[in-house]
């Protein structure tokens, strides 16, 4: 459906900006609903996340005696139909029984809606299982977070109280969002502590958090650091260590973190890391940290195969009516429009919110319960647009909006993503973006 209007928009906040500007939200499934589905469904968390402190939700332990089927215990979310590509099926056929993964740690893959591992979890998961570094190159929405979580959580010793894992990523938002699926993932394990802690949240919750048992702790470099060199996080038992998007850990911006945190660990440690490009820094690091690692390379090309690119040559002035045509042409489910500076973030909030579409912002100088909020209620479908400062599966279009002054900076986005980006049809085939037009099988459905 497309994005909804409204007569009267109201601008919701708090005293101070919480990042949600929005019309008058319809119910899901009604036209201009937030729409519920599978991507809801993921966010449903057993476990939430305040000042970077987890705290899982009970959980029923049904005794399971030999020889039951434990599998029809199972509470399954509902099956995900959407239209798959090869980037998450070109698949082996291994299943992840085949790993010999604790049957605790199943039950919570299994009742993550994870039926079968895809390409980037089949080649990581026996390697890192293995002990052995890991080099991986994957993009983004194939699976990464339980390529490097499953195994990680496999090598839980709950009988150890410290830390035996970190996994370090780039943004607040990203952290929040892989401690709440490793939470989920091992809510079934018997007392796995996950901690998330990231700059902008209250130091004094952490360092309170840090004095009782945390296994698993999933942060931002800034905060990890500040917190070891504190002496409150305590990583000298630490096993293993996983960069995600390591290409931009290791820029410029945080690869003196990385290199101070790495002098804190054990001589013998795993070092995993992914990344959806491999930079000069990144070779570097590999060269100077990871022991003969294990390399796999699972990528042609950046851009997801179920994601169409297009430009549309505009002027500045043009940029808002050119998002008001898009919206009321296409048939839109959620939108993420991304800007170069907080300010143009708010501006463009606003003037789409003027419009009449719902609409929530989100950028770095917000303050970390805002953005928690609005990244939480964007997820669970309570917006249909989110505009941001950043660049980004399953399906959907990319829209690179370009100026006189860009058209340098589209061919280097073409040369970073593998692609080319093609200029912007007149009418453009639903069945690029909109899921009701395939099934599960990714063969056209006849509206």
């Amino acid at each position: 459906m497309s994005t909804a209007r409204t007569e009267n928009p109201v601008i919701l906040g708090l005293p101070n900006q919480n990042g949600q500007l929005r019309g008058s939200v319809k119910p899901a499934g009604a036209p201009g609903g937030g729409g519920g589905g599978p991507q809801q469904q993921l966010n449903q968390m057993k476990g939430t996340i305040n000042n970077g402190n987890s705290q899982p939700a009970p959980t029923t332990n049904a005794v399971i005696k030999p020889g039951d089927d434990w599998k029809k215990n199972l509470k399954l979310p509902p099956k995900d139909m959407r239209m798959k590509t090869s980037d998450v099926t070109a698949t082996k056929g291994n299943e992840f029984e085949d790993y010999c993964l604790k049957r605790e740690l199943l039950m919570g893959i299994f009742e993550m809606g994870w039926e079968k591992p895809s390409p980037i979890q089949e080649e990581s998961i026996p390697i890192a299982l293995s002990g052995r570094d890991i080099l991986a190159r994957a993009k983004n929405g194939t699976g990464k977070s339980g390529a490097y979580l499953i195994p990680l959580l496999e090598r839980i010793d709950l009988k150890k109280d410290c830390i035996q894992a970190l996994g370090i990523v780039p943004t607040r938002e990203l952290a929040l969002q892989v401690s709440q699926i490793c939470i989920q993932v091992s809510k079934h394990m018997g007392g796995v502590k996950v901690m998330a802690t990231t700059g902008g949240t209250n130091l004094r919750d952490d360092i309170m958090r840090l004095d009782e048992t945390v296994h698993v702790v999933i942060a931002t470099p800034g905060r990890i650091l500040d917190l070891i060199k504190k002496g409150v996080a305590k990583v000298g038992q630490v096993q293993m260590i996983v960069l995600d998007e390591a290409d931009k850990l290791l820029s410029q911006d945080f690869v003196v973190m990385m290199e101070e945190i790495l002098g804190f660990l054990p001589k013998q440690r795993q070092i995993l890391l992914y990344s959806a490009t491999f930079p000069l820094s990144v070779q570097k690091f590999m060269n100077s940290h990871l022991q003969k690692p294990y390399e796999i390379n699972l990528m042609e090309e950046l851009t997801l195969k179920g994601v169409t690119q297009y430009y549309a040559y505009v002027t500045e002035r043009q940029k808002v009516h050119c998002l008001n045509t898009l919206f009321s042409r296409l048939q839109i489910n959620q939108s993420i429009i991304f800007c170069n500076s907080s300010q143009r973030v708010e501006l463009l909030a606003k003037k789409i919110s003027q419009l009449g579409y719902s609409c929530f912002y989100i950028h770095a100088k917000m303050r970390q319960e805002h953005r928690n909020r609005v990244f939480h209620d964007f997820r669970n479908g309570l917006c249909r647009n989110l505009v941001c400062t950043g660049r980004f599966g399953h399906l959907g279009l990319a829209i690179n909006l370009i100026t006189y002054d860009d058209r340098f900076n589209l061919k280097g986005i073409e040369e970073q993503l593998g692609t080319e980006i093609k200029p912007i049809p007149g009418i453009i085939d639903k069945s690029l973006y909109v899921a009701e037009y395939h099934s599960e099988s990714g063969e056209e459905v006849k509206p």
